[in-house]
């Protein structure tokens, strides 16, 4: 029990959050490089010859330079191992991105300096608020021209109502990124770290360190006014307090440029500080499970097309309690039945490694674990439930058919595919039939994505033609008969049995709630509320 202990507090796992286009995958790949879990940045930028993140597997992501999918990489650094979420870049996954906080235990919040907090930042802050879980911010490309580092906090602090709590200060504006004033715990300037460019941000930044003394010569009034900013967050009560950091009132603050690898060793080294390790969770009794019980985990994420030489289905699993040991016998709460964990793996962008043990914190793929889905629980031993992860309320809506019916099957398989690991909710209903079921979305490049993987991975040609519903509600099988006849209305099942009426436009809705008040019509749960 005493390794167990030790392997728990060893672990960070952590998923980086933000708007799109704000560097998280250039972060993650940063991170990566500093810990030298890799030895070459993958995103280096340029028309000709430009490489794609390792964190970014999906041809669509390499040709728009944007994340669709979360991706999990794990590695060590300082004696510490580090699982970090790397999440969809874009807003129309937020669905996706809200599983990947169900399974960390911290969140890397970036911010752009030029843009300030944006509303994709806004929303995931506000999952993370409701989860408890604590926030660490960056403010990112620093080494491009941008706004006013003191505005910026006065900003995180307004609108979302965090105290920032600078570790570490700017020395030289935006764009003129030269190091970090490494604040101590009353605020004063202990020490001054200077970066060195290296050639495209490829390689680990050099760094030196110098005393107050000798920053305050060397860079004259960019270090005096870094040192006087200090000051004034002391005096205003912003140095960093862990104990709030953890509450969820405070979040400590790095200035840092992801391209140029600037203010990346000093994110590492904060994350292993004071970032909290792994702890016990709630089940769906209000009971708690401790890091210490039985093994059991929760999936979070499904997904396959990894890598077209594998042709395999990833459930992505984090490890709740107790040790895993790869080929153990564990229960499928959903169904009750045994599970065999014989192919497990760690999952480093397309590479990946067997695991033959694991523990709380860490992020284990199963291999082709067809019962799993978002939301189930493993355990073995003592029985345990952890709460499913609500599906988000749709606001898009496409029939999908294959453009030859000769390949019906492979287009079956395809729409399962996509529908069990969350990438879109399936509908269906007797009028349309198997073969043109509707897909319902966040937002509408999910329908691209379905599109690009059906045809890559199925070799089906689909097209998709957009429904003219702007609503979701839920409803009962008897309000369903009179919604059946209602004009802009349109009644369908779900895979998971919910029925679900699609309606035109808001003012639909409440005319047919004033003539019909008895009927059934539910909001469904926005979980990023």
């Amino acid at each position: 029990m005493t390794d167990l202990a030790t392997e728990v507090a060893r672990r960070r796992t952590f998923a980086v959050i933000s708007h799109p286009d704000a560097g998280k995958s250039t972060l993650t790949e940063a991170l990566a490089l500093h810990a030298r879990a890799i030895s070459e940045a993958g995103a280096i930028h340029g028309k000709a010859g430009r490489k794609s993140t390792v964190s970014d597997w999906m041809e669509m992501e390499k040709a728009r330079g944007i994340s669709v999918s979360s991706t999990a990489l794990q590695f060590t650094y300082d004696d510490h191992v580090i699982n970090l979420v790397d999440t969809p870049g874009h807003a129309d996954f937020s669905e996706d991105t809200y599983r990947v906080l169900t399974a960390v235990d911290c969140a890397v919040m970036l911010i752009d300096a030029a843009k300030g907090l944006e509303p994709q930042t806004l929303k995931l802050f506000q999952v993370c608020k409701h989860r408890g879980i604590p926030v660490i911010t960056v403010i990112n490309k620093w080494d491009r021209p941008g706004r006013e580092p003191l505005e910026l906090l006065d900003e995180i602090a307004d609108r979302i109502g965090l105290l920032p709590t600078p570790l570490f200060l700017p020395v030289g504006i935006a764009g003129d990124f030269r190091g970090l004033l490494r604040r101590g715990a009353d605020g004063e300037a202990v020490e001054y770290i200077k970066f060195t460019r290296t050639a495209g941000g490829a390689k680990a930044a050099p760094e030196e360190y110098f005393t107050p003394e000798q920053a305050a010569d060397m860079e004259t009034d960019a270090w005096e006014t870094a040192a006087e900013e200090s000051e004034l967050l002391s005096g205003a009560g912003q140095d960093h307090d862990l104990q709030a950091f953890l509450d969820g009132i405070t979040s400590p603050v790095i200035y840092a440029s992801g391209m140029l690898n600037f203010g990346v060793k000093q994110l590492l080294d904060t994350l292993v500080s004071i970032a909290p390790p792994p702890g016990p969770r709630t089940d769906v009794n209000a009971g708690t499970r401790s890091v210490t019980d039985a093994f059991s985990a929760v999936v979070f994420k499904v997904q396959a097309g990894l890598d077209a030489a594998h042709r395999d289905r990833l459930a992505f699993m984090r490890i709740v309690s107790g040790e895993f040991e790869r080929g153990m016998m564990v229960t499928h709460m959903q169904t009750g039945r045994t599970f065999t964990t014989k192919y497990a793996l760690t999952v480093f962008g397309r590479e990946r490694e067997t695991v033959e043990t694991a523990y709380p914190g860490d992020i284990v793929g199963l291999v082709n674990a067809t019962a799993l889905a978002p939301g189930h629980t493993l355990y073995a031993d003592k029985k345990v439930e952890y709460p499913p992860i609500p599906s988000f309320a749709p606001e898009f809506f496409s029939v999908l058919r294959a453009e030859s019916a000769a390949k019906y099957k492979q287009f079956r398989r395809a729409v399962e595919q996509m529908d069990s690991e969350g990438v879109v909710q399936v509908l269906r209903n007797d009028i349309r039939g198997d073969a043109s079921p509707v897909l319902a979305a966040v937002g509408p490049m999910q329908f691209e994505v379905v599109a690009a993987r059906m045809k890559s991975e199925f070799n089906v040609e689909a097209r998709m033609e957009s429904l003219g519903y702007a609503l979701a509600r839920r409803t009962d099988a008897e309000s369903a008969v009179e919604l059946g006849r209602q004009r802009g209305v349109e009644v369908f099942t779900r895979t998971d049995g919910a029925l679900l009426a699609l309606v035109s436009d808001k003012w639909r809705l409440q005319f047919i709630q004033k003539e019909h008040p008895k009927l059934t019509l539910e909001p469904l749960v926005a979980t990023a509320d």
